[in-house]
């Protein structure tokens, strides 16, 4: 299928933290907008001159500081427009220069690229995932081997629940999906990939998901790799 944009990915990192940040590239205008930026700004700035585009946009999946923390310093270097959810931004005070606020299923433009806002709170009160054509950015809503803890403020499993279910019915089963970390396998596996491999869409019970998401004395639940 041809697609408007190509997707480069990199791992950051710092002490026991290891991010994947995502740059997306539209093919025909050279534009570029990166998904939660952080940890390794020369890294980054390496990375758009390597690729020799114009940075547009920074795309916030969510509000925690290992996804947010060089936000700064790319808007002092080179002024991108800021999106995260109205949510998110609200409820945890969020702030930044050129910050736009959106809502649930609002559409993101840069170039010919199109992307579609899905906020899905669970893992915080309004985590967005990212929408493309073959691609879903899934900050730490989604990993390709389990979902984001929901013990945090603002956090839910009930509604990490619906947001799974609602990624489900929504998203092609052939999409990518592109999670903020990893336990072992890389990104860019299929959901329909996950669907079969990952326990927690193929919960269906609320009360059954709720109880497994919120059990006691889980372990590793930092070990990213």
């Amino acid at each position: 299928m041809s697609t408007t944009y190509r997707i480069y990915q990199q791992k950051v990192g710092f002490f026991y933290f290891r991010n994947y940040i995502y740059f997306i590239v539209d093919t025909a205008s050279k534009k570029a907008v990166i998904v939660d930026p952080s940890w390794e700004l020369e890294t980054i700035v390496g990375m758009l001159d390597k690729l020799e585009v114009e940075l547009e946009a920074i795309l916030i999946t969510h509000s925690h500081y290992d996804h947010v923390n060089i936000v700064d310093a790319l808007l002092m270097k080179y002024n991108p427009k800021v999106y995260m959810s109205h949510i998110e931004a609200n409820f945890y005070n969020f702030k930044c220069k050129n910050l736009i606020t959106i809502d649930d299923m609002d559409l993101v433009s840069f170039g010919q690229t199109d992307i579609c806002c899905i906020v899905t709170p669970g893992y915080t009160a309004g985590s967005v995932c990212y929408l493309l054509e073959d691609s879903l950015f899934t900050g730490d809503t989604i990993f390709i081997e389990g979902c984001g803890i929901c013990t945090g403020y603002g956090a839910n499993s009930q509604d990490m629940f619906e947001s799974i279910q609602r990624i489900k019915s929504f998203v092609r089963p052939g999409v990518r999906i592109y999670p903020g970390h990893s336990y072992g396998k890389s990104p860019g596996y299929t959901l329909r990939y996950l669907m079969q491999e990952n326990i927690y869409l193929q919960i269906d019970d609320k009360k059954h998901f709720t109880e497994f998401r919120d059990r006691k004395n889980q372990k590793n639940l930092f070990n990213f790799k």
